[in-house]
């Protein structure tokens, strides 16, 4: 039932738009909530741009590096989510839409050191500051992702911006009125 894990790396890393995507609602019931595990993670050899005139991102994988053998590669921070139903995924397919396609993946999940920041948003928020950071990889974990196929022509080249969402688009998105609610 809630054996589905996925990583997410744009909007439906703040918790409040994930939980209305696939609980209809921004601020959910303290049973849905507990349904669910997030934690924050990292993808290698993926870069996440903006899609040109949205406020969301798409990611794509690295086929070659630009600086092959000088240190780490490109890579994504993001969330992943363990809980999650088949009707939750079937959700999450219709927000995403067209524009991805899911794929599997091996994502390294953050060592979690502390608390962080009261509730659910403060926690994620917390443990995603603290691994862009420096904190520590711990252990890989399979899981599935969106990846953007259409077409990197409709990617800007600058990275997407979690804060900047946040702080500009964050409250538009959790009131609007979307058609999968």
């Amino acid at each position: 039932m809630g054996d589905h894990v996925l990583f997410f790396y744009g909007t439906l890393m703040a918790p409040q738009i994930l939980h209305r995507v696939i609980h209809g609602q921004a601020v959910p019931e303290p049973w849905q909530k507990a349904l669910l595990t997030i934690k924050p993670a990292i993808l290698h050899d993926y870069r996440r741009h903006r899609v040109q005139g949205a406020d969301y991102p798409g990611i794509v994988p690295v086929s070659e590096r630009d600086d092959a053998g000088a240190g780490p590669g490109p890579s994504v921070l993001g969330t992943v989510v363990w809980g999650l139903t088949d009707g939750d995924v079937f959700r999450l397919d219709r927000f995403e839409g067209s524009e991805y396609e899911k794929r599997t993946v091996r994502v390294r999940v953050f060592e979690d050191e502390g608390e962080g920041e009261e509730g659910e948003e403060g926690k994620v928020r917390g443990l995603l500051l603290d691994a862009a950071e420096g904190a520590k990889e711990g252990k890989e974990v399979e899981a599935v992702t969106y990846v953007w196929t259409a077409g990197e022509e409709r990617l800007e080249r600058a990275e997407w911006d979690f804060e900047a969402f946040k702080r500009d688009k964050l409250a538009w998105w959790v009131e609007a009125d979307e058609e999968y609610s």
